[in-house]
């Protein structure tokens, strides 16, 4: 069902320009790799050009796990989501617990 709303999601949030070209995750086609490999070329279209380059690297450990689930409904409302599918969002958001079991 995760697959099938990020698929209803996702074209419109591209439509609307709420995702960029920039980002990497989540879409078809991009990864850590490929930006990877955009940053490697612009590091050295500027290392190249004799430009100033300064890199900053910010670890976002568990992002995903510290997001404010009432903040994350509030703006997929602003961006226009709503009634059913935002009501299964936020009923799937609300009170999960998840675990891994090894062996």
């Amino acid at each position: 069902m995760e697959s099938i709303i990020k698929d209803d999601i996702l074209p419109y949030l591209l439509s609307k320009g709420l995702i960029t070209r920039h980002q990497h995750g989540f879409l078809a086609r991009r990864s850590t790799g490929t930006q990877l490999i955009d940053c490697l070329n612009d590091w050295t279209l500027n290392i190249e050009s004799k430009q100033s380059l300064d890199v900053i690297y910010i670890d976002f450990a568990k992002a995903f796990d510290s997001v404010v689930h009432r903040k994350l409904i509030s703006k997929l409302t602003s961006y226009g989501i709503s009634r059913n599918l935002l009501n299964w969002i936020d009923n799937f958001l609300t009170d999960r617990y998840q675990c891994v079991c090894v062996h």
